[in-house]
C-alpha cells in the first residue's frame, strides 16, 4: 500500500512539475511575443496531463470509487478537467490558448493543495453509488472547468483595459476577450444546471426528496442564478466591458464557496463530501 501511495504521490508530482513548465511557457510566450513557447506550453501540457491522469486512475484503484470524496481527489480531478476542457478547446480556438496563464497554475495548485491535505482513503457510502451521482459530479467539473477560462479571460479584460500591462498587447482586443468570457459563462451556466438537475434526481433516488433546501443546493442555486443574472444583463442590458467582467468575477467567488467551502459545513448532507 505504502508503495502505491508513493506512486499516486509521485505522478502527481511529475503532473505538477509539467503545469509548472506549461504556465512559465503560456506567460513568457505571451509577455515576449514567442510563438515557440506558446507551442511549448502546449508540449508540456499535454504529457502533464497524461502522467496526472495516471495518478488519478491509480488512486481510483486502491479507493475503489471515483475521485469524489476525499479532498485530494477531488481537487485533483478538478484540475485535470480544467487541463483537459483547456486542451480539448484550444485545438478548435486557437486564442483560448492564453487562457494557459491562468488555467496552468490553478491546475498546479490545486494538486499541490489536494497534496497538503494528504490523500486518505475513504469508503464510499451506500447512497453514494449512484450513475446520477457520476453525472451530478461530472456536470460541476466541467462547469468550473468553463467558468475558469471565462476568469481568466474576465481578468485580461481588466488588465488590458487599464493597460495595466503593455506587454500583454499579444492578447487578442477587448470585444474578442469580453466575448469569450461570455460564451464560457454561457457555457458553464448550462453544465451548472444539468448538475443540479442530475444531483435533484440522485437525491431522490437516496433520500426521496428532489430538494430540501441543504446549505450546499442552495449555496449552489444561488450561484447558478447569479451567473444567470450576469447573462440576462448582457444579453438584454447591454452590459458589457469592464462592469460585466467584475461581476462575472465576483460571481465566480461565489462559485469557489459554493463548490469548496459549503460543503465543509457539518449540517449537510454533503458533508461526507470534501472532508
Amino acid at each position: 500500500m505504502n508503495r502505491s501511495f508513493a506512486l499516486v504521490t509521485g505522478l502527481h508530482w511529475g503532473g505538477v512539475l509539467f503545469y509548472v513548465a506549461a504556465a512559465i511557457c503560456a506567460i513568457a510566450g505571451t509577455v515576449f511575443k514567442k510563438d515557440r513557447l506558446d507551442r511549448l506550453a502546449t508540449r508540456f501540457a499535454v504529457p502533464g496531463l497524461l502522467i496526472h491522469g495516471a495518478g488519478l486512475l491509480v488512486w481510483w484503484r486502491i479507493v475503489g470509487h471515483g475521485p469524489y470524496m476525499d479532498r485530494f481527489e477531488v481537487l485533483s480531478a478538478n484540475a485535470w478537467i480544467a487541463v483537459a476542457t483547456l486542451l480539448i478547446a484550444g485545438r478548435f480556438y486557437p486564442r483560448l490558448k492564453y487562457a494557459g496563464m491562468v488555467v496552468y497554475p490553478a491546475a498546479f495548485s490545486m494538486i499541490a493543495a489536494g497534496l497538503f491535505f494528504r490523500p486518505e482513503i475513504k469508503k464510499l457510502p451506500p447512497t453514494f453509488r449512484s450513475i446520477w451521482l457520476i453525472l451530478h459530479i461530472l456536470f460541476y467539473k466541467i462547469s468550473f472547468a468553463s467558468f475558469l477560462i471565462a476568469f481568466a479571460f474576465s481578468f485580461f479584460y481588466l488588465l488590458k483595459q487599464r493597460n495595466r500591462l503593455q506587454k500583454l498587447s499579444r492578447l487578442p482586443e477587448l470585444p474578442a476577450i469580453d466575448l469569450i468570457a461570455y460564451r464560457f459563462t454561457g457555457f458553464g451556466f448550462a453544465f451548472w444546471a444539468i448538475g443540479m438537475l442530475a444531483g435533484s434526481i440522485w437525491a431522490y433516488q437516496s433520500w426521496n426528496v428532489f430538494w430540501n433546501w441543504d446549505p450546499v443546493q442552495t449555496w449552489s442555486l444561488i450561484t447558478w442564478v447569479l451567473f444567470g443574472l450576469y447573462l440576462h444583463l448582457r444579453r438584454f442590458f447591454n452590459w458589457h466591458g469592464e462592469r460585466a467582467a467584475w461581476l462575472f468575477i465576483g460571481c465566480f467567488l461565489l462559485a469557489l464557496i459554493s463548490l469548496y467551502f459549503t460543503p465543509l459545513l457539518e449540517s449537510s448532507i454533503h458533508a461526507e463530501y470534501f472532508k
